[in-house]
């Protein structure tokens, strides 16, 4: 199995920043996209940033130019800067990889527990 562990969330006030990190770790042979959605109240989870192993990035429309995703191969880390928060940037952000485990041959989805970001007008 694959666990994701996320840290980094908090409480900012508008047009602050953040930096989210999300490590993996368990029985990793490989990991393909990683990335992060987030959950706001009464919301369904929605796709904030994802990057493939390749490096090759898609980002919700709703943060392209604010949000930065980056991830560490060597060291099963994903992260995300976030800059210029918004209170609408306000929810639960979940750690996201799609991936093999040892002794597996299905590619599966793993999710962390996910971090509250919470921006203050």
């Amino acid at each position: 199995q694959v666990q994701l562990v996320e840290s980094g969330g908090g409480l900012v006030q508008a047009g602050g920043s953040l930096r989210l990190s999300c490590a993996a770790s368990g029985s990793i042979f490989r990991l393909n996209a990683m990335g992060w959605y987030r959950q706001a109240p009464g919301n369904q989870r929605e796709l904030v940033a994802t990057m493939n192993v390749g490096g090759s990035t898609n980002y919700a429309d709703s943060v392209k130019g604010r949000f930065t995703i980056s991830r560490d191969n060597a060291k099963n880390m994903v992260f995300l800067q976030m800059n210029s928060l918004k209170p609408e940037d306000t929810a639960v952000y979940y750690c996201f990889t799609n991936g093999l485990a040892l002794g597996s041959t299905r590619l599966t989805d793993y999710w962390g527990q996910g971090t509250q970001v919470t921006v203050s007008s």
